[in-house]
């Protein structure tokens, strides 16, 4: 494929070409302004035409890459709904009342009729949520995270780490290692941006696993909400969700990144570039990333648990709640202030377990497919 280095070292064979030619046969001055007017056309062509086919490999590459994280982020969210279902199905349901307790939700459910199908109930829309919910939210981090590692003014203001990868601290990431504050300001805008165009499917996933609706379709769900509500049945507790999801996206990819820095160190894992070259080395990188995603995972979950609560009860109770303030003050007026805690060791088990598999096997994916790009084509 040609580069601008060859374009540039064919115009100089040329020119030098056309300079002796004129020089040993005595060209007229006139003929030689015309041929040196071709070159110089001849040479933008060229250079054009090289400029286009960069862009558009590039333009390719970026649609693989973009195209790769999205079924990357979608099969890990398929994966990790489906799975721990029974647990978000369980946490709703204490939510929703804090005269229920995780024990006695379950005994109600199991000593019902089809007591293990109950425990599904909501899965297609929780996988549908989830699993689109995951793909919107990878290739938007990934994104945002190629574009802000690059070398621009957010490296002068410290945002940005612009290390060589020989200079950084040992980690098992496959990532761009960026700073603590643009981990977690890229993790917080991608969680909000996938969150907003999934909210119509929370709703409908929150009251499927609810005991206080019972849709027996999407279609009905869907038109029962706009029927009584409108449009913004679907969007209900969005405030709640954003604020809930925003800052547990920044923290959990900060807490993230640190942790693996930091168990690198401890188990003496070497740089992603070693990690990229010896594949006995992966199964470490494997360990560290569960491990990291488990810690971050409880930490980030318990900060945002009070947000989780109330996003609930805005969801399930949109006539007895107006606002998430105004929901959060009843709560703690007639339960306490330990309702806003409520269903949190559920949250953060499911939490711990679903992030941790998404962020390991996403992880393993990127390595993996980036390992058989650099094979096959080389850098761009």
């Amino acid at each position: 494929m040609p580069s601008a280095a060859a374009a540039r070292k064919k115009l100089i064979d040329r020119m030098e070409e056309l300079e002796v030619n004129r020089t040993h046969e005595g060209e007229p001055r006139e003929r030689g302004a015309r041929r040196w007017a071709d070159v110089y056309r001849y040479a933008f062509a060229s250079a054009l035409t090289d400029i286009v086919e960069q862009l558009q490999l590039l333009q390719k590459y970026t649609k693989e890459v973009t195209a790769f994280h999205f079924v990357a982020g979608l099969g890990t969210g398929v994966v990790s709904a489906s799975l721990l279902q029974p647990v978000d199905l369980l946490k709703t349901r204490v939510q929703q009342a804090r005269s229920t307790s995780l024990l006695q939700t379950f005994r109600d459910i199991s000593h019902g009729p089809n007591s293990v199908r109950q425990l599904w109930r909501g899965t297609l829309p929780s996988v549908i949520r989830t699993g689109f919910g995951s793909a919107l939210y990878f290739s938007t981090l990934n994104a945002l995270r190629q574009h802000v590692s690059q070398p621009n003014l957010l490296a002068s203001a410290g945002i940005v780490s612009t290390l060589p990868n020989t200079a950084r601290s040992p980690s098992s990431s496959s990532l761009p290692q960026l700073s603590n504050l643009a981990n977690l300001t890229t993790g917080a805008i991608a969680r909000a941006s996938a969150g907003l165009i999934m909210m119509p499917f929370t709703v409908i996933k929150v009251r499927y696993e609810s005991s206080l609706y019972s849709y027996q379709s999407l279609m009905g769900a869907g038109s029962a909400i706009l029927k009584n509500e409108g449009i913004k049945g679907f969007f209900a507790g969005f405030g709640a969700t954003a604020i809930r999801d925003a800052p547990y996206a920044g923290l959990y990819v900060l807490f993230y990144e640190q942790s693996k820095r930091h168990l690198s160190r401890v188990k003496g894992a070497t740089a992603v570039d070693d990690v990229l070259l010896k594949d006995r080395r992966s199964s470490s990188a494997l360990s560290i990333n569960f491990v990291s995603g488990v810690l971050a995972a409880g930490f980030a979950t318990a900060i945002t648990n009070p947000f989780d609560t109330v996003k609930t009860r805005l969801q399930l109770m949109p006539g007895k709640y107006a606002n998430m303030v105004q929901a959060s003050r009843q709560m703690v007026r007639e339960e306490g202030f330990r309702s806003l805690f409520d269903g949190l060791a559920l949250r953060a088990g499911r939490k711990a377990l679903s992030s941790a598999l998404a962020w390991t096997v996403y992880e393993e994916l990127v390595r993996r497919a980036e390992t058989k790009w650099i094979e096959a084509e080389g850098t761009i």
